[in-house]
């Protein structure tokens, strides 16, 4: 075994030129230094598909309790006010590695299942064809449109509240606090602006407490599952515990399909040819485009873990406590698992290795419906809009630590 020392990585995680272009850094951390420890952040780095596929499958020795900690350590003031609105994250789902994971992963999978996830693609449908008419009005009087504002980003967040039972809720309020909560547990925001997303994160942590204490037990919504649910030892979630379960889920649970759609649209408007063959309704290639475009940039571009214990991963010593950061995105450019990785290939054999939903025991439970979503609305978009071209080649880009996307699509009739 052999001590990695800290190097630098020729690159800034958070910076606007990584995350616009972050390929070749990810290649060549991947290849020069596959397990190292960034400085900058005290985050330990682990590159190929192998040793992250290794790290997620065994949560014993790397735990999952920091996939939820902010990247950005908060201020004490700031921590105090979230204390005094009773703001917590006990472990539930992606940061529980306890006995009652399987549990409350039941309890969410039972929202998912393949026969809701099926019927939930009629409402796709439906909302798709309402954005594209607004597409169509706006490409006809202005010239261009966002399919990010008209397609991607309140989409996947109507989708999931509809298949999770969840009514009377403000969509641009929701938008907004799982917008600030990814900043505020991914981004680099100063202590200024973590106040401000620290204050939005807890009124929504206090609107799904209030959601939690009113519901009644019952299988029909999440919350009165989650009220009727019994953990291992027989008792009733507390509050707390419900809310940690919403307050990630409706977040990523739409969020991260939003972040998918904007990056797979993006994707193949910029190739004519690849738009004209899904324009034509070539079978099965919407959903091909898909799994390529997860493979080579996943909406959750790195996770994170933490050792149990003194153990090694590719040859390396890590401590016990080490905070891991699992390279999703570089992982699925791995050119021992694929070959030609930085080729867009849709319907490419062994596609579906690549890891941008995990691997193992907190595997995502949204996989499902984000390829049946995503394929869904790239299939609409294409047949609905066979001529169009990209305005901004270069679009904005939201640029956390585990989410990477355009945040606008700017398009106009080719």
């Amino acid at each position: 075994m052999r001590a990695s020392a800290d190097v630098g990585l020729g690159f800034d995680l958070f910076d606007p030129g990584f995350v616009a272009e972050p390929e070749r850094p990810l290649a060549r951390l991947r290849e020069q230094a596959p397990v190292q420890r960034d400085p900058s952040t005290g985050l330990w780095l682990v590159s190929r598909h192998a040793d992250i596929r290794a790290v997620l499958a065994d949560p014993e020795v790397f735990r999952p309790d920091n996939a939820l900690t902010a990247v950005t350590p908060l201020p004490v003031s700031t921590l105090r006010m979230l204390a005094r609105a009773g703001f917590s994250l006990p472990p539930t789902l992606a940061n529980n590695g306890t006995d009652s994971h399987s549990g409350l992963r039941r309890v969410v999978a039972s929202f998912l299942t393949p026969a809701r996830i099926d019927h939930a693609m009629e409402l796709t449908r439906a909302l798709v064809a309402d954005g594209l008419g607004e597409a169509r009005r706006q490409l006809a009087e202005g010239g261009s449109c966002d399919l990010v504002e008209l397609i991607a980003r309140d989409l996947p967040c109507v989708v999931l509240l509809s298949l999770l039972g969840i009514g009377d809720v403000d969509l641009p309020i929701l938008k907004a606090w799982s917008r600030a909560s990814l900043e505020l547990f991914w981004g680099n925001p100063d202590p200024e602006r973590q106040r401000q997303l620290a204050e939005e994160a807890a009124e929504f942590h206090q609107w799904l407490a209030g959601r939690v204490r009113a519901a009644e037990p019952s299988p029909s919504d999440l919350f009165g599952a989650l009220v009727a649910h019994r953990k291992p030892d027989g008792r009733p979630l507390r509050v707390a515990e419900a809310v940690g379960v919403c307050y990630f889920l409706l977040i990523a649970g739409q969020e991260t399909t939003t972040q998918l759609l904007s990056t797979l649209l993006r994707r193949c408007v910029e190739r004519p040819e690849l738009w004209k063959r899904l324009s034509a309704g070539e079978n099965g290639l919407a959903a091909d485009c898909v799994e390529e475009i997860l493979r080579r940039e996943p909406p959750v571009i790195t996770w994170r873990r933490v050792t149990a214990h003194a153990t090694d991963i590719g040859g390396v010593e890590l401590p016990e406590g080490a905070q891991l950061l699992l390279m999703l995105a570089g992982s699925g450019s791995d050119p021992e698992v694929f070959a030609e990785p930085s080729r867009l290939c849709p319907g490419r054999e062994g596609a579906r290795r690549h890891l941008a939903f995990g691997h193992g025991r907190h595997f995502c439970l949204g996989a499902g419906l984000a390829r049946a979503e995503a394929a869904v609305v790239l299939d609409a978009v294409a047949r609905a809009l066979p001529e169009l071209r990209l305005l901004e080649p270069d679009p904005p880009m939201l640029g956390l630590l585990s989410f990477r996307a355009p945040t606008r699509l700017q398009v106009a009739r080719a």
